[in-house]
């Protein structure tokens, strides 16, 4: 099993079971946990010396956001990235930012700039869970900013298969200054109360990103010799 990456615990805690999510599903999204690689209880408690305990429980949760799936004989394994159910959730978030967005700049709330000046920065770098916190951020200040709670938390369901998708296609992706030239522009519209336009701009950038990333992800996939769930080998 790949070299995790545990040394960001926070390790005054009693219980570890949120940083041994959180560790997983980077490495689950960056790649360093490839689809179909199998771990066990007991390497993942050894390599962050930690009980057994919240690893379980960890594992529970990334089996029930459908990241990990039952290996044949014993443990768990990397669940296969499959494009028609990302395409779906595209499809889901496309309607919820552009909703957001909307009601975002019918308040004529400000989002902050340095989110797009971070965001930038990180497309311009090499780290990619950088470039996804950023993409994140920025998707979720839209969405705080509509003031409707109800919307933030469905929003939230989705982000752990987006990020792995993002994850995965990120350090090749020649796509990186433009997403951030459209979140600059839905960010003006939002602040100028130009509701049509923030929703307009949101929807189009969603669904492009949502075209762009089931391509680049069976590329990705069939470059490595892995067929894509979902998606035909050309």
């Amino acid at each position: 099993m790949a070299t995790l990456k545990f040394q960001e615990i926070n390790r005054k805690r009693p219980d570890f079971v949120q940083e041994v999510y959180e560790v997983l599903l980077d490495a689950i999204s960056a790649g360093t946990l490839a689809p179909g690689e199998r771990i066990t209880q007991e390497e993942i408690a050894e390599q962050l010396q930690v009980s057994r305990s919240p690893v379980l429980q960890a594992i529970r949760l990334l089996k029930k956001d459908g990241l990990l799936q039952d290996a044949p004989g014993r443990g768990v394994q990397v669940a296969p990235l499959d494009a028609d159910w990302i395409g779906k959730i595209y499809e889901v978030r496309g309607a919820l930012h552009s909703l957001a967005a909307r009601l975002a700049a019918e308040r004529r709330a400000v989002i902050d700039p340095a989110l797009i000046l971070a965001g930038r920065a990180a497309a311009r770098g090499s780290d990619v869970k950088a470039m996804i916190d950023a993409d994140m951020a920025f998707h979720c200040a839209v969405d705080q900013a509509s003031d409707n709670p109800l919307l933030v938390e469905t929003a939230q369901l989705h982000w752990a298969h987006l990020r792995r998708v993002m994850g995965s296609v990120l350090q090749a992706s020649g796509q990186r200054e433009a997403i951030w030239d459209e979140h600059a522009a839905i960010a003006d519209a939002i602040a100028r109360g130009d509701a049509p336009r923030a929703a307009a701009l949101t929807e189009q950038h969603v669904s492009r990103a949502g075209q762009y990333w089931r391509r680049r992800l069976s590329e990705a996939l069939q470059a490595r010799g892995e067929a894509p769930a979902g998606v035909e080998a050309a």
